[in-house]
Formats: C-alpha cells, sequence, structure tokens
C-alpha cells in the first residue's frame, strides 16, 4: 500500500475478529513504530503486547481498577470493563516511560510516543490489519500501571487494539481542508 493511501484511507473498525497479526508482521508493525519522530532520541515508547489468556487476566485488572475507582459501579459496568480487553485478538499498550526534568519537555516525549502509535495504526492498516486507538480510565490508573510494570509516572498513550476487521469501518465524511488551514499572519 502506498504511503498517501495508507494514510488517507485508515480507519478504526468497530469490531474485531482473528487473526492478529503474526510475529514477523507484529515485528515489522513495532519496528515502524519505532522510527516515530523521537525528539532528543530518548525512545520513550514501551510496548506490552496482550494476547490470548493475557486479555482475560488483563480484563481481571481493568475490572479491579474499577472497583477501586468507583466503589458503587453495578456489576453489569464492572463485568463490560472485564470484557473490554477481548474485543481484539491483539492488545498492544503503548506506554511512554516519561524523563521529568529532562532539557526533551515531558509533552515533546508523550508526542513522541503519540507518533509511534499513529505508526502502529497505520503499519496494521498497510499489512491489511485494522487497529483502534483506546484510552478510558484505565490509561490513567496508577493500579493499571503496575499491573503492567510500570512506574506511576510512566504514561498509558493507549490501548491499540489489532486484528482483522469483522467489517468495513464506516467510510468518515470528507473534511473541508479550507475549515483547518489559514496563513499566517491573516
Amino acid at each position: 500500500m502506498e504511503a498517501l493511501e495508507a494514510l488517507t484511507s485508515r480507519r478504526s473498525p468497530a469490531q474485531f475478529t482473528e487473526p492478529a497479526p503474526a510475529d514477523a508482521e507484529l515485528e515489522a508493525i513495532l519496528k515502524a513504530a519505532m522510527r516515530a519522530p523521537d525528539h532528543g532520541k530518548l525512545k520513550p515508547w514501551r510496548f506490552i503486547l496482550l494476547r490470548g489468556d493475557a486479555r482475560k487476566r488483563f480484563g481481571d485488572v481493568m475490572a479491579e481498577a474499577m472497583k477501586r475507582r468507583e466503589p458503587e459501579a453495578p456489576a453489569n459496568m464492572i463485568e463490560r470493563e472485564r470484557e473490554k480487553p477481548l474485543r481484539a485478538p491483539l492488545i498492544v499498550v503503548l506506554a511512554a516511560a516519561l524523563k521529568e526534568g529532562h532539557k526533551i519537555p515531558v509533552v515533546e516525549q508523550l508526542l513522541a510516543a503519540g507518533a509511534a502509535a499513529q505508526n502502529v495504526m497505520l503499519a496494521a492498516h498497510a499489512l491489511g490489519f485494522g487497529a483502534a486507538w483506546k484510552t478510558g480510565a484505565p490509561a490513567y490508573d496508577n493500579y493499571v500501571k503496575e499491573a503492567l510494570g510500570l512506574a506511576p509516572s510512566d504514561a498509558i498513550v493507549g490501548f491499540l487494539y489489532l486484528g482483522t476487521a469483522a467489517a468495513a469501518p464506516a467510510a468518515l465524511p470528507p473534511s473541508e481542508l479550507a475549515n483547518f488551514v489559514r496563513a499566517w499572519p491573516a
């Protein structure tokens, strides 16, 4: 797939099915992620792979985290949280190991990890897979970070769901470029 075609045709599917990228495809996807812009060459990104039963165990972590955050949450809400990691055959948890007080500001370190996440999404699409970037409360929860082996100072940039799109994602309406671009000075 041509680069511009990948950039302009990528969409997040609503549902996933097997297969997920095989090991060689996943390696290519992660190598693409590591080519993201990285001011200071800090390589802040960390990739945690969840597949198979690890997704079920992570669902238990997410359910427990919700119970801790929201002690009054109803059982059906906790169960929905537990099921979230089962929505795709592979989850790449993309985290950023942030260096506070470094000459490269934390925001730039986060942006580098965000660019790595975008590269994961585009590389997966170029290889014929679907990808969706999720966050929500678990991404900011220290209990979840600890369960994943991350430090409280690390940031979870996203839970990247990967697999085969169960159906073609809906087309996005075209955006009028003029609504987003202006020359300066006006």
